[in-house]
This record gives C-alpha cells, structure tokens and sequence, in this order.
C-alpha cells in the first residue's frame, strides 16, 4: 500500500522532542483498514517514507485519533526543513 500526502511539519517539545507531520483523515481512514495487518505494539505501523527522495524507515504513531510521522533530524537538516513548512510525504506499507 503506497500512501503520498501533504501536511505542515509541526513540533513537539515533551521529554523527547521531534518533529512530526499528521495524516490527513482521507489517507487516515485507508491507514486503519490496514492496520490490523501490520501493526505493532500500541497501534504503530512500520513504514518507509519518502520527501523528495530522502528515503527513511519509521513508524507511523496514533495520536489523538489520527496517525503522525516522525520527520527525522536526518531527514530535516540537509533538506533545511523547520517547523511550519509544507512538505509532501510518500508512504509505503508493506501489507
């Protein structure tokens, strides 16, 4: 399953801050027929994800009834991406 999206890079500052971009509801609900596929603990789902082609693997998280992506420092500084900006997410799922 291949998911591509766009959302603003937001930030959260708990005890481990990171950056993360929130799934829109349209892509959400296609995420939550797959989820009982490959989830694991606490509802997370592996992925590749892809800006550009910057390539990474992460896990998608559930968050107040909608699904985040972390946006890796690795991933933000050579893009010179910051909290705010528009980016456009590709995400696979291997079902």
């Amino acid at each position: 399953m291949q998911l591509e999206f766009s959302g603003a890079i937001w930030f959260w500052k708990g005890p481990a801050p990171w950056y993360f971009v929130t799934v829109p509801d349209a892509e959400y609900v296609q995420l939550k027929a797959a989820v009982r596929l490959v989830t694991y603990g606490w509802g997370m789902i592996p992925v590749r994800a892809w800006i550009g082609d910057t390539e990474w693997k992460t896990s998608l998280f559930p968050k107040d009834g909608r699904y985040i992506v972390p946006v890796k420092t690795s991933v933000r500084k050579p893009l010179k991406l910051e909290e705010g900006d528009i980016v456009t997410l590709r995400l696979e799922l291997n079902l």
